[in-house]
């Protein structure tokens, strides 16, 4: 008797359709046990994220890091060291988890097997010093298969023009608008034309840009819910992908460009969009909305393993659902509007409310390091 084909899970079928899943965490604890080379092996991830957000979670959880917070204890826990030891413990555990997904990125000659670590976001208005420090976390990582990330505030652009022309690869974040995306593509031009101006390979040099999604749908829910008609509710949940997937568009039409086709002649790959922000925050929602709504090839979906697993159990892949979509979305867009909602004030406000948290959950990254490195030192 024939054996019927096994039909594909959700996981292959979205890799299948050419997204790269990639986690958005890190952590000591899922390097030691195995966790993140398990999802590696088994729920299709070729990259990863992180932020202070997620490093300043990690630490505060576990003693996964107190082997290493007791060699760091002895330099003491003024300003100086705990940064010192901040960037010590991220760097050790990004370049862990490159070396883990060292075999993706050769396999997919540099396009995946990224990981991903952020400058200080106290800097994300300070070109030189971002710069600098994309210099340092670079040189000090040491893998090419890391990604440094800048965020892409009007400073943030200058650096990130600056840090693509050393051949340094950059993930660019907190991307919210069309208007800044299309800035953030023009700074990611410039940069590898400078890069090949000064005889640098440019096929080592990656870049993606992360364009947030669920947290436009956050905020323009809020002023949807304010209107409170019932035309105004019913376009909730409906923004951010409609924003989004104008902002594919955007890349599509770059990628048709001479100058673009003049980069890739000469090596470069495409800055490929990367949906962030991807688990739902609204409870009523699809939990795999931000996935399966956002599919076509040659993006990248990072995932906290929440909507990891999630889709894993029950995500539905109907094929390419970003591709025809930019008129319907260019309407979305400005029925909202017709709401009285500004989509320019709402994204302006997420990039400053963006930097902020960064910046909180980086002094509380440092809080809970010198916390730790006390505890360490008295025990």
């Amino acid at each position: 008797m024939t054996q019927s084909p096994t039909v594909p899970g959700p996981i292959e079928q979205l890799t299948g359709a050419g997204v790269s899943i990639w986690l958005d965490d890190l952590s000591r604890e899922r390097l030691r046990t195995g966790n993140l080379a398990d999802l590696v092996a088994t729920r299709g991830v070729v990259g990863v994220t992180t932020n202070p957000t997620i490093f300043a979670a990690a630490l505060s959880k576990g003693d996964a890091y107190d082997a290493q917070l007791a060699e760091l204890a002895p330099a003491g826990v003024d300003d100086a060291a705990v940064e010192a030891a901040v960037e010590r413990i991220t760097t050790d555990d990004v370049r862990a988890a490159a070396d883990l997904l060292r075999p993706v990125y050769d396999a997919t000659d540099g396009v995946d097997g990224r990981v991903s670590i952020e400058v200080d976001p106290r800097l994300a208005h300070d070109a030189d010093k971002t710069v600098v420090t994309a210099e340092r976390l670079w040189a000090t990582i040491d893998r090419p298969n890391v990604y440094i990330k800048i965020p892409a505030t009007v400073a943030g652009l200058d650096a990130i023009s600056r840090t693509l022309a050393q051949g340094i690869s950059v993930n660019v974040t907190l991307i919210f608008s069309l208007a800044r995306y299309r800035a953030v593509m023009e700074a990611f031009a410039i940069g590898l034309e400078q890069a090949r101006a000064d005889g640098i390979d440019l096929a080592p040099v990656g870049s993606v840009a992360s364009f947030f999604v669920s947290r436009v749908d956050t905020a323009v829910d809020a002023a949807l819910e304010k209107v409170g008609t019932p035309e105004a509710l019913d376009l909730r949940g409906q923004a951010a992908i409609a924003n989004a997937r104008l902002a594919f568009e955007a890349y599509e039409e770059f990628r048709q460009t001479d100058r673009w086709r003049s980069l890739a002649a000469s090596g470069a790959h495409p800055q490929r969009p990367l949906w962030a922000s991807t688990g739902v925050k609204n409870p009523e929602y699809r939990d795999t909305m931000y996935v399966d709504e956002l599919v076509t090839d040659g993006i990248v979906n990072t995932m906290p393993e929440a909507t990891l697993q999630a889709f894993a159990d029950h995500g539905v892949v109907t094929g390419d659902t970003i591709t025809g979509t930019a008129a319907a979305s260019r309407r979305t867009l400005e029925t909202v509007e017709s709401f009285g909602v500004s989509l320019v004030e709402v994204t302006d406000r997420l990039e400053e409310e963006g930097v902020r948290k960064f910046e909180d959950s980086w002094t509380e990254l440092l809080a809970t390091t010198r916390d730790n490195l006390r505890r360490i030192a008295s025990s």
